[in-house]
């Protein structure tokens, strides 16, 4: 999959791109993060790509050209990737979502900043819009990056011997309890049933703890 992402700050794609599970898929050629500086896109000696809200207000809102000039210029190497705006309107991101958009062959994330974007953007260049939670973060960047990491899980291969199937959410319930070495520490045991070497009783423990898991601690997702 290729993510192609429009920002002010392509260096904090660093983070993801150089480390951890994102970085292995890279390396696998399963994956490619392109991130587009948007003030390349700007017609002025200055490189500003935001100006004053119509109608007054505080804040900045982001241009319409630089955006869809570089939205374009993307899609002449992949015409028919997805653009998505992360936004705290946007739908919300799920394991579901996240499952879907894993399938596309390219998506775009466009990175908001400041009061957002002019709205015919959203309009005219948009075909998603997606967030990460009720609540309102600086940039769309960070967004961007939760969001690539959940999609990348997805994907097969991504996580080398590991596998996402047995992820919170993944079945419509919670993980089950880990447990690793020692079997003992201050008074605390690890149950019986793991140390028993039978898979059966072990994958029925597993289940019944993600049910009770689920209940305890999301009973939204128990009604659902």
């Amino acid at each position: 999959m290729r993510f192609d992402v429009i920002t002010l700050f392509p260096e904090m794609f660093s983070a993801i791109q150089d480390e951890g599970v994102i970085a292995r898929g890279i390396k696998k050629s399963l994956l490619s993060i392109n991130t587009w500086q948007l003030r390349d896109f700007s017609d002025n000696k200055h490189r500003n790509i935001d100006d004053k809200s119509y109608g007054g207000g505080a804040g900045m809102v982001m241009q319409v050209k630089p955006i869809r000039d570089c939205i374009n210029k993307i899609k002449q190497c992949k015409p028919k990737t997805k653009v998505i705006y992360l936004s705290p309107q946007g739908k919300k991101l799920t394991h579901r979502l996240a499952k879907e958009i894993s399938t596309l062959d390219s998506i775009t994330l466009l990175c908001g900043r400041y009061e957002g974007v002019d709205e015919r953007v959203i309009e005219h260049d948009v075909d998603m819009e997606i967030s990460i939670g009720d609540y309102v973060i600086s940039g769309g960047e960070l967004a961007a990056m939760v969001l690539i990491d959940a999609v990348s899980r997805q994907i097969p291969g991504v996580l080398g011997n590991q596998d996402s199937l047995n992820d919170s959410f993944a079945n419509g319930l919670l993980d089950y309890p880990h447990y690793t070495r020692p079997e003992e520490i201050d008074d605390q045991i690890v149950p019986e049933v793991l140390l028993s070497g039978h898979q059966a009783n072990i994958d029925a423990w597993r289940q019944s703890q993600a049910i009770q898991n689920t209940q305890k601690k999301r009973k939204d997702l128990v009604e659902k």
